[in-house]
C-alpha cells in the first residue's frame, strides 16, 4: 500500500460522509415487546430490533458525530430519548443480583441467567454509555436516578463475583465476550481468563460510574468507586504489565489451589497468576483507559504499535500479532474472527489511546488508514464490511455491517480539525 495522498483522503472522507448521511436514520427503534423504552440499533440494515451492549454504546458515539455534521436538529433532540432508552432497557432487567443481559431481542422469551454469579453478563460499558449520554446532556443525570441502584448492583456483581484475589477481573467463560476468539479466553477453562480487554473496560467503567454518582450528589459512593478504580489500575500494573516485552497482557488465573501439603510443600508458589505473553490488540487499551505510564506508552508505541512484523499493517492494527502461531484471517462467524483481521473498533480505540498520550503523528496515520479502508469499501461495494485483510484491505465478511465502523467519521473530524464527539 502506498501512503494515501491528501486528495485521496478528501475523496474517501466525502464518500464516507455521503453514505453515512443516507443510512443513519434507520438506527432509531421504537419501544415494544421486550423493550419498554425506545432504543438505538448498531445499524439500519444488519440488526433489526436487537439491542447489544458495547455495540449500542459505540454506535451512539458515532451517531452523535453524524448528527452534528448533518445539522439535524430534529434527530439531535430525538437521540437523547433513544440513547437513554438503551440504558433503561438494560436496567429494566437488572435487580438485586446485578445480572444484566448482553443482548435484548424485541420478541421472544427474555433469557435470565441460571446462576447470575457464574455467567457472563453485559460488558462493563453500561456506566460509560450512561456517562456519555449525561455529558452530552449538560451533566444532567436525573434521568438515571431511579435506576442508578441497578447500575451499582451490576458493578457489585462484577466486583464480588468476577474478580480474582489478585484484584484482576475475569470472564466466567468464553461466551459473548465481544472479541469472540481472543486466544487468551477462547476455549479456556471457566474463570481462568484475566482479560486485559475486560480489565481496561472496567477501569473506564468505574470512572464513569463515579462521574454519574457525582452528578447525582452521591459523594461517598463516588469516592468508593474511585478507590476501586485506583486499586484495579494497581492490580493491572502489578500483574498484566510485562517489563520484559513492554506491553500489557491478559493473565492466566487457572492455578491449582495450594493447601500447604504434598510434594511441593517446601516451596509454595509466590504468584497468584501467570502472564499470557500473547500479542493481542487489546493490550493497547491500556493507553485508551489511561492505565499505562508515559514511559510504558512510549515502549508500546515504539516496540509494538509501529512494528510491521506484529501489529502495524497497511490498513490498521492487526487484532492479533502476525508473529503468533494462532494468527489467521479466515472468515468465520459466531465466533467472528479476531485472530488478525482489521476491525474498525480496534483501529478506533487504538487511535484514541495514541491521542491521549500525545502521539498525534501516529494517530493521524491510523485515521488516514481507516478512512482509506472504509472509503474504498464504500466506493467499490456501496457498503462496509465487518472485518478486513490487513495487507490489502479486502473485505472478508458481512457486507452491510455498520455499527462502530461509523466511528471513522469521528476520526475524520479530528483529521479536519472539526468539532469531534468523543466517548466518556
Amino acid at each position: 500500500m502506498t501512503v494515501a495522498t491528501k486528495s485521496e483522503i478528501q475523496k474517501y472522507s466525502a464518500i464516507i460522509r455521503e453514505n453515512f448521511l443516507e443510512n443513519y436514520s434507520g438506527m432509531f427503534r421504537e419501544a415494544g415487546g421486550n423493550m419498554p423504552y425506545p432504543f438505538l440499533t448498531p445499524g439500519s440494515k444488519q440488526y433489526d430490533d436487537v439491542l447489544w451492549d458495547w455495540d449500542s454504546w459505540l454506535s451512539d458515539v458515532a451517531l452523535r458525530q453524524i448528527l452534528l455534521e448533518a445539522n439535524d436538529a430534529e434527530n439531535s433532540e430525538k437521540v437523547i430519548q433513544y440513547a437513554q432508552g438503551c440504558i433503561l432497557n438494560f436496567l429494566h432487567y437488572g435487580g438485586m443480583d446485578g445480572w444484566i443481559p448482553i443482548v435484548i431481542y424485541r420478541e421472544g422469551v427474555m433469557y435470565k441467567a441460571q446462576n447470575p454469579y457464574k455467567e457472563n453478563m453485559h460488558k462493563p460499558v453500561l456506566a460509560q454509555h450512561a456517562a456519555f449520554i449525561t455529558q452530552q446532556n449538560g451533566d444532567n443525570a436525573e434521568w438515571l436516578r431511579d435506576k442508578f441502584y441497578h447500575l451499582l448492583t451490576f458493578l457489585n456483581n462484577y466486583r464480588n463475583h468476577h474478580r480474582h484475589k489478585t484484584g484482576i477481573y475475569f470472564w466466567q467463560n468464553d461466551l459473548m465476550i465481544g472479541v469472540d476468539n481472543d486466544p487468551c479466553t477462547y476455549f479456556r477453562p471457566n474463570q481462568s481468563s484475566g482479560s486485559i480487554y475486560l480489565n481496561c473496560l472496567m477501569v473506564k467503567e468505574l470512572a464513569a460510574a463515579a462521574y454519574l454518582a457525582d452528578c447525582l450528589q452521591l459523594d461517598e459512593v463516588a469516592m468508593e468507586l474511585r478507590q476501586d478504580r485506583k486499586a484495579l489500575i494497581d492490580a493491572i500494573q502489578e500483574h498484566c504489565q510485562d517489563e520484559r516485552d513492554g506491553f500489557f497482557y491478559s493473565v492466566d488465573l487457572n492455578l491449582v489451589s495450594y493447601e500447604g501439603k504434598g510434594l511441593h510443600a517446601g516451596q509454595p508458589p509466590e504468584w497468584d497468576c501467570l502472564i499470557q505473553r500473547i500479542g493481542v490488540w487489546s493490550g493497547f487499551l491500556a493507553m485508551w483507559a489511561g492505565v499505562a505510564t508515559k514511559e510504558q506508552a512510549e515502549r508500546m508505541v515504539q516496540e509494538h504499535y509501529l512494528n510491521r512484523d506484529t501489529f502495524n499493517a497497511p490498513y490498521g492494527v492487526r487484532t492479533l500479532s502476525k508473529m503468533e502461531k494462532m494468527y489467521t484471517i479466515r472468515a468465520s462467524g459466531n465466533p467472528s474472527c479476531w485472530l488478525g483481521p482489521i476491525w474498525g473498533i480496534s483501529n478506533y480505540m487504538t487511535f484514541r489511546g495514541l491521542l491521549s498520550y500525545g502521539y498525534e503523528d501516529e494517530a493521524r496515520e491510523l485515521a488516514e488508514k481507516t478512512t482509506r479502508l472504509f472509503g474504498r469499501d464504500i466506493e467499490r461495494f456501496g457498503a462496509l464490511h465487518e472485518y478486513y485483510q490487513p495487507e490489502n484491505g479486502e473485505p472478508i465478511l458481512n457486507r452491510g455491517f455498520q455499527n462502530w465502523n461509523y466511528l471513522v467519521l469521528n476520526m475524520i473530524a479530528w483529521l479536519e480539525n472539526k468539532p469531534c464527539i468523543v466517548e466518556f
